[in-house]
């Protein structure tokens, strides 16, 4: 076991640390990220009667990982969130935790008359300050969207505005 001898010199030393700590410039960002999840094979799971609970849900995780909501809506087999993003969070990680927590507590509360789950992969679309108001249109009138486009063909079309190379045969799987 180590023990550090107490002596004015690391009094000092912890002083000067704690006022770093407190008084040194924080970072400054300004990322903003559009998530999009795929109900597994696309299935229409998601209800009518429970998806505000569900945005309202997954608003909580968010703020809770100290990000901020933007934007949430979702169809009955896919889901939109945009996000102020915070730099000390990886993407991936905080996708993947917004799937569990959300699939347990849909299971869990008995929302579904199938058990829930969401698909593995995601989408992840960054967009500058002056985007964000169109993007928070675009995803609240997801469902005059879709009246249009299908959502293989919404996320096919994300993946060429953003010039993202895919594979047809990953793109979010149907039940076969």
């Amino acid at each position: 076991m180590c023990q550090i001898k107490y002596t004015k010199k690391y009094s000092i030393f912890f002083i000067d640390l704690f006022y770093k700590l407190l008084f040194m410039p924080n970072t400054y960002t300004q990322i903003h990220i559009q998530f999009v999840f795929a109900v597994k094979y696309r299935m229409a799971l998601i209800g009518t009667s429970w998806k505000n609970e569900l945005h309202q849900y997954i608003t909580g995780i968010i703020q809770n990982k100290s990000h901020k909501m933007l934007q949430v809506n979702s169809m009955p087999d896919h889901l939109h969130m945009l996000i102020g993003f915070r730099p000390d969070e990886n993407m991936s990680q905080l996708a993947q935790i917004v799937k569990s927590e959300s699939t347990k507590w849909i299971n869990a509360n008995h929302l579904c008359p199938k058990k829930f789950s969401w698909q593995e992969s995601f989408g992840g679309f960054s967009y500058s300050k002056s985007h964000v108001p169109n993007v928070i249109r675009y995803i609240q009138n997801q469902e005059a969207h879709h009246r249009k486009q299908t959502f293989l063909d919404e996320y096919i079309a994300f993946l060429k505005a953003f010039e993202i190379d895919y594979d047809e045969r990953y793109i979010f799987k149907e039940l076969i």
